[in-house]
């Protein structure tokens, strides 16, 4: 996912990346031009739409049938961010909430009544009601300045029982934990390497994995909160990982490289050794257990994988033309959503507005 930082950072965002309205993916060619047997076949299953500037992850809640986006707005000259809620099958807007505050990554509680969105240049993280998009509370959550003056960045979040896991992007990086019933810091999670990228919990090993930019999976115990192991692929190479899906019934763990690997790692929980390299270009990444399907967001290819979870063959793609970002798969497995991202000048402008998408599996 793109990285979360100031412009400052520009050069430091480049290496941690890996965090419209309805129409069609192409436009129709002219038939004075191509014959018609060339043109490409509108794929009905796919929906675009152009929403706004700055889009991160998404979410769905179950309680209120909505998928909201995170939204950090742009970076030169603009203020605050915005959080968008989405119909979730036509995109069509449903509501929208003006924060002062970027938001970048998401979490939501059980039933979807609630949602978290870290609030990554600033260092926080805020706890938002799905129902009225009204944010209820806000955990700033520190950490040692940089030479600027600037606290750690607040990246990805995962919510396990009544505990906020936090990415903090530092080197070295860090974990904060948050008691989501106090909402107040718990503990931290120290020395867990260079730039904490991604984090997931296993229900296989009961363990939390963090991956962080220095090439380590990171394992966690969550009742002790202690680092109890740390896997590397184990081949002397440079990775920076980023992002992370899980096959528990296979114990296998999905690592994706965009940065310096290129490639998607398959770790075997149970040795924490890699058994499998997907080659290619990958940032975000889900497992469908429903599917027994892959799906990995190519940032610089501009297209979106559809893999089959068993043979890694690649069973379909989606090409667009700005660079896909986040995913999200639903609930019951038959929709795939992605936020598009458009290219950043060098005054940290883009070239337009990011867009979503909605992919119909079935």
């Amino acid at each position: 996912m793109k990285s979360f930082f100031s412009p400052r950072q520009a050069a430091i965002a480049a290496a941690v990346i890996a965090a419209l309205s309805l129409t069609a993916c192409q436009a129709p060619a002219k038939k004075a031009e191509v014959p018609a047997a060339a043109v490409k076949p509108v794929d009905t299953r796919l929906t675009q739409r152009v929403l706004g500037d700055g889009l991160y992850e998404l979410a769905y809640s179950p309680a209120v049938n909505a998928l909201y986006v995170a939204s950090a707005q742009g970076f030169k000259d603009v203020n605050g961010g915005m959080i968008y809620r989405l119909d979730p099958v036509t995109l069509a807007t449903q509501g929208e909430t003006h924060t002062d505050l970027k938001n970048f990554g998401m979490a939501i509680e059980g039933e979807g009544r609630v949602f978290y969105t870290t609030n990554s240049l600033d260092g926080g993280v805020s706890k938002v009601d799905a129902q009225s998009g009204k944010v209820l509370e806000r955990l700033m959550l520190g950490g040692k300045k940089d030479k600027e003056g600037d606290v750690p960045g607040a990246r990805e979040m995962l919510l396990h029982g009544n505990e906020l896991y936090v990415g903090r992007v530092a080197d070295p990086g860090f974990i904060s934990v948050v008691d989501t019933k106090t909402f107040k810091l718990k503990t931290t999670i120290k020395n867990a390497g260079k730039w904490v990228t991604g984090i997931i919990y296993s229900p296989l090993t009961d363990r939390v994995y963090a991956a962080n930019g220095a090439g380590e999976i990171v394992v966690i115990n969550p009742r002790t909160h202690k680092i109890e192991q740390r896997w590397t692929a184990g081949d002397g190479k440079e990775y920076l990982f980023l992002n992370m899906a899980e096959d528990p019934a296979t114990g296998r763990l999905f690592v994706t490289d965009d940065s310096k690997g290129k490639t998607t790692l398959v770790f075997d929980e149970h040795s924490g050794k890699v058994i499998k390299r997907i080659p290619g270009d990958a940032l975000g990444i889900k497992f469908n257990a429903k599917r027994n399907e892959i799906y990995i967001s190519q940032r610089e290819s501009k297209k979106v994988l559809q893999l089959d979870a068993t043979s890694y063959a690649v069973k379909n793609s989606w090409s667009f033309d700005t660079n896909p970002n986040s995913l999200l798969v639903s609930a019951d497995g038959q929709t795939l959503y992605v936020s598009l991202k458009q290219a950043f000048n060098k005054d940290n402008s883009t070239q337009g507005k990011d867009s979503v998408a909605r992919i119909a599996l079935k």
